[in-house]
């Protein structure tokens, strides 16, 4: 009988996967689910890269295999955008890795640094793909726990009386996801002091940072940040391109370099046209991340209508693509509600105990669905 790796014990099927098998059952057997679950950007990117995307792919020469390190378009458009909106510097050629989505960088990551046991500080709560991949690459996770009392930040006191010594890597990600905390300067200079004096390897995971939020911030823009400092990006979010499987890490020519021995082995580069149309998607300006902001925002009212409805508990001055908000005191926890909602009424959210069991008491909903969506869904709740 064959048996599977030692790696995948442990390892679950990643929760929407399954809970989208078990949605699309109930679609067909005629509930008509509503998804307030999954942060996939339901509007289509700008016109122009699209065009780019058609124009491009029916060139005869741009069908073959790329370089590793992506085209140096897509990398100097990486380059520019950063200091665009960032004011960050970053060489074109030595320190940015065009990605096929942030996602697989998370994996490359840890298949570059963790060895069996070594451990990595992973966010409680945080996106579910950190432990996953720490436990993949051998590694071990371990949890810092983050609340609502501490602005979702890391307890660095805790941390300090713990023993460190195994750990090599320490997940971050703001704007943090699934509670929508911004991030600050102040809060990337100690995390940054904390991981020099521990000689930890920061991976600062950044694909919210342009929704419903006036100040994207990047980890690197604070001092010596590149010291130890490693940042994940996205178009997925920024652009609605997350089908598209464009994503970027940024940092000093030695990481960058350490990554692309792991990702030359496992891939072979992206489609150039892709690649073409994102470096066109990110030469545009003030006014498609405004007119993307003004949707979220109608929607987000909505969103918030909703959780009145359901006796919630949110802060209102949450950025990103979702609103965290806190069960009421006579629910058991945010898999109860989530439940109840789905086999009730029809409308899926998602329990934030998904995420690590800091979030037991809390539900997440995604502003990609419409305002007509939405207002369904308050309906039917109602």
């Amino acid at each position: 009988m064959i048996s599977i790796a030692d790696r995948l014990k442990g390892v679950g099927e990643y929760y929407f996967s399954a809970k989208l098998r078990e949605i699309d059952a109930l679609n067909k057997a005629g509930k008509q689910i509503i998804n307030l679950g999954i942060g996939s950007p339901d509007m289509p990117p700008h016109p122009a890269v699209i065009d780019a995307l058609q124009q491009n792919a029916a060139m005869p020469n741009v069908h073959g295999y790329q370089s590793y390190k992506g085209s140096s378009i897509l990398r100097k458009a990486i380059a520019d955008w950063y200091q665009k909106w960032y004011n960050v510097s970053l060489d074109a050629e030595t320190e940015i890795l065009p990605l096929i989505g942030s996602k697989e960088g998370i994996m490359h990551i840890c298949m570059t640094y963790l060895n069996k046991n070594d451990e990595a500080l992973v966010p409680n709560p945080g996106y579910p793909t950190y432990s996953s991949a720490v436990s993949l690459s051998g590694g071990i996770s371990r949890n810092y726990e983050m609340n609502a009392s501490t602005n979702w930040s890391p307890d660095f006191l805790a941390l300090e009386q713990q023993d460190l010594s195994r750990v090599k890597l320490m997940f971050v990600n703001y704007p943090h996801m699934p509670t929508g905390q911004n991030g600050q300067l102040n809060l990337f200079e100690k995390i940054i002091a904390f991981a020099r004096k521990h000689n930890i390897l920061v991976v600062h995971d950044n694909p919210y940072s342009f929704i419903l939020n006036d100040q994207p911030l990047s980890m690197l823009q604070a001092n010596a940040a590149k010291d130890v400092v490693i940042e994940l990006n996205s178009l997925s979010k920024s652009h609605n391109m997350a089908g598209w499987r464009v994503g970027m890490l940024c940092g000093n020519k030695e990481r960058i370099d350490e990554v692309l021995r792991f990702k030359s082995n496992m891939d072979s580069g992206m489609f150039l046209p892709l690649q073409l149309a994102a470096a066109k998607a990110l030469s545009l300006g003030k006014d498609w991340f405004e007119e993307l902001n003004k949707v979220y925002a109608r929607r987000r009212e909505k969103v918030f209508e909703l959780l009145d409805l359901l006796q919630c508990n949110y802060q209102k001055n949450q950025v990103g693509l979702f609103v965290w908000a806190q069960v009421p005191n006579n629910v058991k926890d945010g898999f109860v509600l989530s439940d109840d909602i789905l086999y009730q009424y029809g409308v899926f959210i998602t329990p934030g105990g998904i995420f690590g069991t800091a979030g037991n008491m809390y539900v997440r909903i995604s502003l990609c669905a419409t305002v007509e969506k939405l207002t369904e869904a308050i309906q039917r709740i109602k």
